[in-house]
């Protein structure tokens, strides 16, 4: 608890303010059913109503409440990019892993495979992907992952490919210990810090990504709320001066600067230099 209170003491205050944003969006997204004033899919009046008391921020084309499915979104386009993340994130961690320790025809193989999934554009990949299986949260999620793991593949396997040849690592290997016991005991250690950093640099852009895929009427399944879908379906109002179809775009925003102001701040701690 002391080491904790003394890092965040030591955190500069654009670090600061990220995390204290980043925590505010896990609280939404944790306590959405009662915070939201009415549910994601209930219409409550009519459509475009202005914002007012009874409408803080007026309503969609629907007549949903706007407040209410910017709340819900927080839920579902956060948690679904997480749960992407955390998917790309270990599949690319642990093939990159394998294919660093072992060498020979299975790093081949692989990255040679890697290098072809990388050569095609990721949006128009996962467009045609989507295209061909079909829309769904769980089509949507695998194809993001495996798409996205590759970025995380060619990391790990670059970062543990370099602690292979220490001297440590070779004196495990003598002595018999296998091969998951080195990645996990002399390898891993070694290299959390910048997969650390990458997971947060790769939810951005799984979070980006899955915001465009909405945008394009690939995203979440009507009715749940998605940002990218909601700045979609409210852009008539910006024909009228109305910036309600901003809020989920700030939204985006917000989030996005607030966890790259964290990861740098993580990526300057990770290399031990001084301000």
């Amino acid at each position: 608890m002391a080491s904790l209170t003394r890092t965040i003491r030591t955190m500069p205050a654009g670090a600061l303010i990220g995390l204290f944003v980043v925590t505010v969006y896990i609280l939404i997204a944790a306590f959405a059913s009662l915070i939201a004033p009415h549910g994601q899919a209930e219409i409550v009046g009519a459509q475009f109503e202005p914002w007012s008391a009874t409408y803080p921020l007026g309503t969609d084309a629907l007549g949903r409440d706007m407040l209410s499915r910017l709340v819900w979104g927080a839920r579902n386009t956060v948690g679904i990019a997480t749960i992407t993340t955390v998917m790309a994130f270990s599949l690319g961690a642990v093939i990159g892993l394998l294919a660093a320790a072992l060498g020979g025809w299975f790093d081949l193989v692989l990255s040679r495979l890697i290098d072809v999934m990388m050569a095609v554009p990721p949006l128009i990949l996962t467009l045609l992907a989507l295209s061909a299986v079909g829309p769904g949260v769980v089509n949507l999620i695998l194809i993001v992952a495996i798409l996205d793991s590759t970025r995380v593949f060619r990391l790990a396997r670059a970062t543990a490919a370099n602690v292979m040849v220490m001297d440590y690592v070779e004196a495990a290997k003598l002595r018999g210990d296998g091969t998951a016991w080195i990645i996990i005991r002399e390898v891993l250690p070694n290299i959390a810090a910048p997969l650390v950093a990458e997971f947060g640099l790769r939810f951005c852009f799984v979070f980006l990504t899955i915001s465009a895929l909405a945008f394009l009427g690939l995203g979440l399944p009507p009715p749940m709320a998605d940002w990218g879908a909601m700045v979609r379906d409210n852009a008539a109002l910006i024909t009228f001066g109305d910036i309600t179809p901003l809020l989920p775009a700030a939204c985006i925003a917000t989030l996005t600067v607030a966890i790259n102001f964290v990861v740098d701040w993580m990526l300057h701690r990770a290399s031990g230099l001084k301000d």
